[in-house]
Formats: C-alpha cells, sequence, structure tokens
C-alpha cells in the first residue's frame, strides 16, 4: 500500500479510536433521547453526558451547550440581531467581523449586509485592535456584535480575543468567538478567550463529520428567534431529534485532545519546525505568513514566489502528499485568499500544512522530499529570465 502524508488537519482530522468506540457503543443504544422509556432515558444519558463533558473542556453551564450539525450552522444560529441578554429589547444593530474569518462568518448570516462592517488585519495578520477601538467609537450608542476567530484557519495566527473582548464589553457589546480551530488545540475556554459564545467542530479534532456545538457562557443569553423549530430539542434553540452516536464521538474526540494538550502542543510544533526549516532549506525565498504572531502550533502557510500554489498542491497530491492552498472550504472554487490580501500580501493564495493527533515525523521528512522534486521540477521548466 503507498503511504501518503496527510498534512491537512485544519480541514478534517482521522477519526480517533477514542471516537470511533464512543460512536459504536451509542448505535448499539436503542432509544430517541426525547422518549421518556427506558430505551429513550438510556440515549438521553448517552447525550448528557456528552454535553457534560463538553462544557468541561471549555468551563462552561451544560445548558449552555447546543449541538449543531456543524460549525456553520452554530455561527449561523449565534450571528443574529435577535441574540439578546435579559432585559435587552432592542436587537443588536452592527456585526463587527474580523477580516480574516472563516468565510460562514463573513458572510454575516442573518444580518443585513449594510450592518456588518470588517475590521483590518496586521500585515502579520492579527485583528487591529486600534481599529476594532474607532469602529465602536463610530458605532457608540448602537447594540454590537464582534465575530472573532481564535485562531485563523489559514494562517493559524492566534487572535487577541480576550483584548478584543474588553473593548466590545466596554461597550456594551457581545463577543462570538470562531473557536474551530483552537479547540482542542490551545486551552480554549471562556475564562481564557472573555467570549460571549464559542462555536467550534467535532471533525477538526479526530470526532466523527455533521457535529458541532454552539456554547453560551451562561443564561443571560438568548437567541429569540431560532433558525430551526420543532420539538424543543436542545433547550428550545435547536429543534430535531439528536445525533446521539455523532455527538457521543464528538465528546470523546474533544476529552481526549484535551488531556494532551501541553505535551501534543510541544510535539506538533516540532513538526511544524521542522516542516518550515525543510521548506526554507529547499526554497529560501519562501515567505511564511504570520511568522512575526503567536500561531497555533500545528499550522503553516506559505508561498514559494514564481510557483503558483493550486499547481504545486496537485503536484504533491500525485506525488502522495496531501495539504491545502488555504481554506478547505474554498480550495476547491479557485477562489482568492481574503485572509492573504487583508494582509496586504503579494501573492493571492499560499499552500496550508497543519498537523494532529496523527501525524508524524515521517510525514514531515515524505514531505520534504517531494517538496524538493516538485520544485526542482517546476522551477527547471520555467522560461529563463
Amino acid at each position: 500500500m503507498i503511504r501518503r502524508a496527510y498534512l491537512d488537519h485544519n480541514a478534517t482530522s482521522p477519526l480517533r479510536q477514542e471516537a470511533r468506540a464512543a460512536m459504536l457503543e451509542a448505535l448499539e443504544t436503542l432509544g430517541n433521547p426525547s422518549s421518556v422509556h427506558a430505551e429513550g432515558r438510556a440515549a438521553k444519558a448517552l447525550l448528557e453526558d456528552a454535553r457534560a463533558a463538553v462544557a468541561r473542556a471549555i468551563g462552561g453551564p451544560r445548558r449552555g451547550i447546543v449541538f449543531t450539525s456543524g460549525a456553520t450552522e452554530a455561527a449561523s444560529l449565534a450571528l443574529s440581531p435577535w441574540l439578546r441578554r435579559e432585559g435587552e429589547a432592542a436587537p443588536i444593530e452592527v456585526l463587527l467581523v474580523g477580516a480574516g474569518e472563516h468565510l460562514c462568518v463573513l458572510q454575516g448570516h442573518r444580518f443585513p449586509r449594510e450592518a456588518v462592517e470588517n475590521v483590518p488585519l496586521t500585515a502579520e495578520g492579527v485583528i487591529s485592535l486600534q481599529a476594532l477601538e474607532a469602529a465602536l467609537a463610530r458605532r457608540a450608542g448602537a447594540r454590537a456584535m464582534l465575530a472573532l476567530q481564535a485562531v485563523n484557519n489559514e494562517t493559524g495566527v492566534i487572535q487577541p480575543v480576550a483584548e478584543a473582548a474588553a473593548l466590545v464589553h466596554a461597550a456594551s457589546g457581545v463577543v462570538v468567538c470562531d473557536a474551530v480551530q483552537s479547540v482542542g488545540r490551545l486551552e480554549t475556554t471562556f475564562a481564557t478567550t472573555d467570549a460571549d459564545i464559542l462555536f467550534f467542530s467535532s471533525h477538526k479534532l479526530g470526532g466523527p463529520m455533521g457535529v458541532g456545538a454552539l456554547a453560551f457562557r451562561d443564561d443571560s443569553l438568548h437567541v429569540e428567534s431560532p433558525m430551526l423549530r420543532g420539538g424543543g430539542q436542545e433547550f428550545g434553540r435547536r429543534a430535531g431529534t439528536e445525533n446521539v452516536a455523532g455527538i457521543a464521538g464528538f465528546a470523546a474526540a474533544l476529552s481526549a485532545a484535551t488531556a494532551e494538550l501541553a505535551s501534543e502542543g510541544a510535539r506538533l510544533a516540532r513538526l511544524r519546525d521542522g516542516l518550515e526549516r525543510q521548506v526554507l532549506k529547499i526554497a529560501p525565498d519562501t515567505r511564511i505568513y504570520g511568522l512575526g504572531a503567536p500561531r497555533a502550533p500545528n499550522a503553516s502557510a506559505f508561498a514559494i514566489p514564481g510557483l503558483a500554489p493550486r499547481t504545486m498542491l496537485m503536484a504533491l497530491d500525485l506525488e502522495n502528499v496531501a495539504l491545502s492552498a488555504g481554506s478547505a472550504c474554498s480550495s476547491g472554487k479557485m477562489m482568492e485568499s481574503h485572509v492573504l490580501a487583508a494582509m496586504g500580501a503579494a501573492e493571492k493564495e499560499a499552500l496550508r500544512a497543519s498537523f494532529g493527533w496523527s501525524s508524524t515525523q515521517e510525514d514531515v521528512e515524505q514531505f520534504g522530499k517531494v517538496l524538493a522534486h516538485v520544485v526542482d521540477r517546476m522551477r527547471s521548466r520555467q522560461p529563463a529570465a
């Protein structure tokens, strides 16, 4: 069997054994968790055990966890003008969005387009806190929401969520944090982010696809107009019979990931740094994005001047190395990277290598050998200057 080096964990991570075992056990459990008979109570117990595990991982209340079909649905539920605190009557009037946010957040979801304002990034890919403060000042008197990633999905740059939250809360606003790329990789809790809402996805950390969660910091926040209405599941915030097996796998994967944060973070950082050393040795003119900013330990975005990232991506794939060109959600659509554009980068796209629980040093070594071959071949075909 041909060995492939899989370096695309930011797109999806292989299913962990812990998640597989939890899912198989759940699949053997008969019953709808909304039913009151013994079978239903057994399914309900699995669901609530998973809810408690997710709540522990992020330091939030159990009743604040709402299971969804994924992070995109969770974002759509949270990004609403009708997210209210107790005693508030007026809707949220403005959605401030970091310019490097995932495309599902940049769309603004249930906010009208004219209510959405992008907040620029620095050249290193970090949201400008000065620009955020200025945007809040311009909108003084209006209720505001900030949507900000904990970690950028393309560059791995860590965003100053807690610092941004301090500014937004001082203006009586609400903070929604996309924690998709940080949960299970960095310590990501309500205490570390000071966000009001977190959302994240199962398959990024070794759980099954099709499961995500929205987490409320406390009971003072309510979504008055849920998208899915029906039987009142998930405390009335998201109707529909829960995917018990998927949720059990999600919770098991998250528990496994958070149990080894420090040691795994150090291991992944060594793999990432080793990969970047190989890239720079092969092509010293390589640009690594966000290198001057704090980054998550598992991801690297880079471009080699004169070599098209998409052509390289296909060449690497043909030689059994899997990477992405930017976000997986846009890499198949021939779209330029809005993240690089927001950083003022000369390149329109970059390659992204990302590691996870199953990554090994052998993956890095295989990548280096193949990259050297691909770069040599592509440069040999370029016309002489």
